[in-house]
């Protein structure tokens, strides 16, 4: 059973910056591609970033130029740097993958943003 497992969230002031991690279970390389969500209270869960099998990366208009996303083959784990965060970043975090033609996500992680 594949599983992917988020850690790193946690309370940061404004300005400050989190690094976000997802396990995966399985060597990242058997995903099209991996995915980071969002969602804040009484919102749509919101594509973040995403990187692809070859390394392509793809950023929301929101976090473009603050956010950076990355993989570590040789751990398994996509992680997620957070630079310049402001409150308005605040949500739970997912990880999320493609698996037999499924969607696939981890538990969560939450990010606080205080002002």
């Amino acid at each position: 059973q594949v599983q992917l497992v988020e850690s790193g969230g946690g309370l940061v002031q404004a300005g400050g910056s989190l690094r976000l991690s997802c396990a995966a279970s399985v060597s990242i390389l058997s995903f099209s591609a991996m995915n980071w969500y969002r969602q804040a209270p009484g919102k749509e869960r919101e594509l973040v970033a995403t990187i692809t099998s070859g390394g392509n990366t793809n950023y929301g208009d929101s976090v473009k130029g603050r956010f950076t996303i990355s993989r570590d083959m040789a751990k398994n784990t996509v992680n997620l740097q957070m630079n310049g965060l402001k409150p308005e970043d605040t949500a739970v975090y997912y990880c999320n993958v493609a698996w037999r033609r499924a969607p696939l996500w981890g538990q969560g992680t939450q990010v606080t943003v205080s002002s």
